[in-house]
């Protein structure tokens, strides 16, 4: 019997029950619905914080053809990884998630081993998504300040790579600050941030083409493919698989559904509808969103020349040039990239979020080093300590963009990769190992479950080699793509 709730009570939350039956104790408090906990997942995966900060490389390899259908192909398949996670959160809903997931499925004899894998992907994987989504959003604020102050080519201040991080540790601060606070105000922010980001897109989707004096053909914007990305590759399907990378990091992180059900009410059937409703309406919003902003797009070479106005920084570009050419000042543009700003933001800040319960849920279990110090609880429920040590790695990891963008690439690019890893590992278990012997919980995919798994499964493997490939020819130690080196170090490193 679940301690403090009498049997047979009607007040019994399933969450709660089946969190006794795995052999955890209730210790956060479970106070977000499921419009909470979506709302977190939403924000996220942050539609406007995935193609804002990477739409210069969906321009750069194919263009409009890699953002009209890039997009579709990877939110499709994406829902099959969603799906195959929902159904195996819903029969396992506690906040270690994925690692857990692996222990049970892989069975005893694989259980350790699995568990370990699983857990350090994921946790790394959302340490690199916190310090990638805080160093764009670095990124974007020092645009902001350049064209507010005359843009490129009107002596405005273009901030040092010292002062950027400056700027990202000031960010990260203000999460660690923001995430120590009850759940009960964590959840209010949670659904502002949704709020924010479904209003914004909405409202960007619909104001760009709106105000642009010169709008792109429908022609341009659905079959335009731009082979033209100066880095030495000419072949159309090498090009349209590099620009699949900006949909693909977009749509990550929605095991946050996952790692928040501790904290969620009838948490075997919410954690689930978290991550399928993030997933779907994200896909469905996000191609609105990056089609509305490329009815804009009219030059691609001019949005992505460094010598522009924001500096070589599409979408800022796109922003302050519809308005200056309609209002002869790119005010309003500017006010348009503070609302992917303040997006962005409430993306990182929900990233904490999710980066804590794991490190909290994981030391649980003492798979970190110092496991007693990052699993404390503090007296409003909070585990405070994993939300500042959260901040501090994905500082940590920002330092390298001091030393060389290249190894602060190869650092973040865990986050898409690692990430992906860990979400089809349990899932690789569930449709092998576990095949016969999984017992779903109340959201389940009846006999579809091991087809949708094992396309997901393909799916992940195919895009941890595709996402691995050179970038630009000829290869030299600038343009290596160091995504396999970075994913090999860290499973060198774990085994």
């Amino acid at each position: 019997m679940v301690p403090g709730i009498e049997k047979g009570s009607a007040s019994v939350d399933s969450g709660h029950a089946r969190l006794h039956e795995l052999g955890y104790k209730q210790e956060l408090k479970r106070d977000l619905s499921l419009v909470s906990n979506f709302a977190f997942t939403f924000s996220i995966i942050s539609v406007l914080t995935g193609l804002t900060t990477l739409y210069n490389t969906g321009l750069t390899y194919g263009g409009p053809v890699s953002f009209a259908y890039g997009w579709l192909i990877a939110g499709a398949f994406t829902m099959f990884v969603g799906l195959s996670m929902s159904e195996i959160c819903s029969s396992y809903p506690t906040s270690g998630g994925l690692y857990y997931w692996s222990a049970k499925l892989a069975g005893p004899g694989w259980a350790p081993f699995a568990s370990w894998i699983t857990g350090w992907f994921n946790i790394v994987g959302q340490w690199a998504v916190t310090t990638s989504v805080d160093y764009s959003l670095a990124q974007v604020i020092s645009v902001i300040i350049l064209l507010s102050t005359g843009g490129k080519n009107g002596g405005g201040y273009e901030a040092s790579k010292y002062v950027v991080i400056g700027i990202h540790g000031a960010i990260l601060l203000l999460h660690a600050i923001i995430n120590s606070l009850p759940i009960t105000l964590l959840s209010f922010f949670g659904q502002l941030a949704a709020a924010w980001n479904l209003v914004g897109v909405f409202v960007l989707t619909i104001l760009i083409p709106t105000v642009t004096t010169e709008k792109a053909s429908a022609k341009f914007v659905f079959t335009h493919f731009n082979t033209d990305n100066g880095e030495g590759i000419n072949s159309k399907v090498y090009i349209f698989v590099l620009g699949l990378l900006m949909s693909q990091y977009t749509l990550v992180g929605y095991d946050a559904s996952a790692h928040m059900t501790e904290e969620t009410k009838s948490a075997d059937k919410n954690g689930p509808r978290g991550i399928i409703s993030s997933i779907g309406i994200s896909v469905i919003v996000g191609w609105g969103y990056i089609l509305g902003i490329t009815f804009a797009v009219t030059n691609i070479s001019d949005l992505l020349d460094e010598n522009n106005d924001a500096g070589g920084y599409a979408i800022a570009e796109i922003f302050y040039q519809v308005f200056k050419s309609r209002y002869g000042s790119g005010v309003g543009g500017i006010i348009c990239l503070g609302v992917v700003a303040i997006a962005i933001f409430f993306c990182g800040m929900s990233s904490v979020t999710s980066n804590s319960r794991m490190a909290y849920a994981f030391s649980r279990d003492g798979a970190m080093p110092f496991s007693s110090v990052w699993h404390k609880v503090n007296n409003q429920e909070v585990p405070i300590n994993a939300v500042w040590l959260s901040a501090f790695i994905s500082f940590c990891m920002a330092l390298t963009s001091l030393g060389s963008t290249v190894a602060f690439q190869a650092m973040v690019s865990i986050a898409t990769i690692g990430l992906y890893i860990a979400y089809a590992l349990p899932i690789f278990f569930r449709v092998t190992l576990a095949h016969k012997s999984f017992i779903p919980g109340p959201f389940n995919l009846g006999r579809y479950g091991i087809l949708v798994g094992w396309i997901a499964v393909l799916w992940v493997a195919t895009i941890s080699v595709l996402f691995s490939l050179p970038v630009s020819y000829p290869i030299t130690n600038e343009t290596l793509n160091y995504t396999p080196v970075a994913v090999g170090c860290l499973c060198s490193s774990l085994v």
